[in-house]
């Protein structure tokens, strides 16, 4: 078995006490010893609420058997009941040892952007169910839970405060002379940076990097942090095993800097995985930054990766020597980052044919020291971020992928640079629909394509999670688009389920087939050892029509390989390591059939063929 992050005991008081006042000198200099107390007194008031450790607290925290699901609290409807409760009964109905936990997207009262503009975080939409809901899905497997910490809704009680000038809500937010140079800021969206508002003091202009309904929060004033951690652990109270700290990176602000990634963000994040391995061993924290991979790993909380040159977030920070060193060791911020680039790179892998990109990519990341994984994913509630790309594909080719998309039903929103240029951010499209063809158009291979989008996905090293309208084979819900105004509202399908349950139950349609093949393939996966997310994971190298990758050896020598034509040709399949006898094919659960040094092959080496997006996971059992 390769070497596994296990539940580390829990963070004493001391040690919790001396990081504590570290991460707090830094964010807050002066002010660190008061906010300190308050932190201490808080966490002292919370400890008994937290749920006890049971039986099994000391087993690995992730294994080949960790797959998840995301969806909306409303993915699934049913007439009148709740649709916590309907996404429930269907997991329950149709995936019941298929996953090992669900991430329920934002399921708070909120005034937009689909949950991530939030009115009230400790309260459940009442249109969605409530927390008995929640803690019902937290209790069948791992809850994932979005800690929305960058911004307010505009209908927030905090916000109410503030345009009357009362407390709390007063000093949470951002107010911002409109004259200030604000040029340096890096910007995720093409909407204006500072939103005019009106309150009894006269028209103040306030922080709002995602929309004007969603006002960033000012983590300089120590009260914001602190009510956010009592947010956090009033989410480990109800269940959440996993916190996913949405748009992280923009957490801190700074004019004349990018206010991207700044050292204080880093500080907070480490804060609150201090928090979180004082509190409760065994939550996992997992940062959202759609951004590029460098930036994007830099949230493990590694000053220099092997392979990778990362330089730390906090380089030139005063510390000593040994506290360096201790640093360069320890990774002390997430435990898991989304692989951002992936989707776009799959996505111009499979329309293009070619999969040098992609294995140029995956040979570059570098090795990850236990207790740091990443969570793989194709689709997602949101789009498919292109920022990824930069340095990746050139500009003709990231060009080509665009105007397919469009040509595929899709759309493509765009963001301001520092020049103050709209410039592409996210490609708005279902994954199904983005599968629909290549650059030569649509085709048959629809489904086959998206499989074997989904399969090398599966295959990588680190977590997969599975957007509920891949599982669905969702298309593009045009319809949707028109009725919000907002192009995200196009993977945004909202089933009813006994319209699903139709699809699924019918012959012959997409969905029941990508369905039943999926099902079938994560049934297989996490049986095997080789998909730990800790296993090695290697490029071997192939013709660009192929992908193939080396998952171990694992100590006992047990590995595996996961081949992938990503064309819509059938190709030549020349492996040396196939030569060798005695591979299982796991998803027929018999000895391959294929190749061997037989007639017509040159001795050392094993041929055969596969079919279009055909994909094949091979085993040789250890000792």
């Amino acid at each position: 078995m390769p070497q596994s992050r296990s539940l580390a005991s829990p963070l004493d008081e001391a040690s919790f006490t001396a990081r504590a006042r570290n991460h707090l000198d830094v964010i807050y200099g002066p002010r660190r010893e008061e906010v300190l107390r308050r932190l201490m007194t808080l966490l002292s008031h919370r400890r008994g609420a937290l749920p006890p450790r049971g039986p099994d607290d000391d087993a690995p925290l992730w294994s080949e058997r960790d797959q998840w699901l995301i969806g909306y609290g409303d993915s699934l409807l049913n007439g009148d009941k709740p649709p916590l409760a309907v996404l429930h009964s269907f997991i329950e109905a149709h995936l019941p040892d298929t996953f090992s936990g669900v991430h329920v997207l934002p399921f708070f009262p909120w005034s937009s952007d689909d949950g991530f503009s939030v009115i009230h975080y400790r309260e459940v939409d009442p249109a969605l169910g409530d927390w008995s809901d929640i803690r019902r899905l937290a209790a069948t497997g791992d809850l994932i839970v979005d800690l929305v910490l960058n911004h307010v809704s505009r209908e927030s009680l905090w916000f109410v405060d503030y345009l009357s000038g009362s407390l709390p809500g007063r000093d949470y937010f951002i107010e911002m002379d409109p004259d200030t140079d604000l040029s340096a800021v890096v910007r995720p969206r093409s909407s204006p940076l500072l939103v005019p508002v009106p309150t009894r003091r006269g028209t103040r202009h306030l922080w709002a990097t995602f929309s004007e309904d969603q006002i960033d929060l000012n983590f300089a004033n120590p009260d914001v942090l602190l009510e956010f951690i009592g947010i956090l652990l009033f989410y480990m109270e109800q269940g959440a095993r996993v916190i996913r700290l949405d748009a992280i990176a923009f957490l801190w602000k700074e004019p004349g800097t990018p206010c991207i990634h700044l050292p204080q963000t880093h500080e907070v994040v480490r804060l609150l995985r201090a928090v979180v391995d004082h509190m409760a061993p065994g939550t996992l924290l997992l940062t959202e930054t759609n951004v590029p991979h460098r930036e994007n790993i830099s949230y493990f909380g590694l000053q220099r990766l092997s392979g990778g040159g990362l330089e730390g977030p906090n380089e030139g920070l005063d510390r000593s020597s040994e506290e360096q060193q201790e640093m360069l060791a320890t990774p002390d911020e997430a435990h898991l980052v989304y692989q951002f680039p992936l989707p776009p790179l799959l996505l111009h892998t499979l329309t293009s044919g070619e999969a040098g990109t992609l294995a140029g990519w995956l040979e570059s990341l570098p090795e990850l020291p236990p207790g740091c994984s990443y969570l793989n994913f194709t689709a997602s509630h949101d789009g498919i971020g292109v920022r990824p790309l930069e340095g990746w594909l050139p500009s003709h080719e990231f060009d080509a992928l665009l105007e397919l998309m469009h040509r595929f039903g899709g759309f493509v929103s765009m963001r301001t640079d520092s020049q103050g240029r709209d410039i592409p951010y996210e490609i708005n499209i279902t994954w199904f629909e983005a599968m629909k063809g290549t650059r030569r158009g649509a085709d048959p291979w629809q489904v086959e394509r998206f499989l074997c989008s989904q399969h090398l996905m599966l295959a990588l090293q680190g977590i997969p999670a599975l957007y509920i309208h891949s599982l669905t084979a969702s298309l593009n819900d045009l319809e949707g688009v028109e009725r919000t105004g907002r192009l995200r509202a196009i993977n945004r399908h909202r089933w009813q389920t006994p319209v699903l349950e139709e699809l699924l139950d019918s012959r012959n349609t997409p969905t029941r087939e990508v369905f039943l093949a999926l099902k079938r393939r994560l049934a297989v996966r996490r049986q095997e050892p080789c998909f730990h997310p800790d296993a090695r994971q290697r490029v071997i190298p192939t013709p660009p029509e192929l992908l193939v990758l080396e998952r171990g050896p694992l100590a006992d020598g047990r590995r595996l390989l996961a081949i992938h034509n990503v064309t819509d040709r059938r190709q030549p399949l020349v492996l040396e390591a196939l030569a060798t006898p005695g591979w299982h094919d796991l998803m027929e659960d018999a000895p391959w059939a294929g190749g061997g040094a037989g007639e017509g092959n040159e001795e050392g080496t094993a041929e055969t063929s596969l079919a279009p997006y055909r994909s094949l996971w091979l085993v040789a059992p250890g000792r």
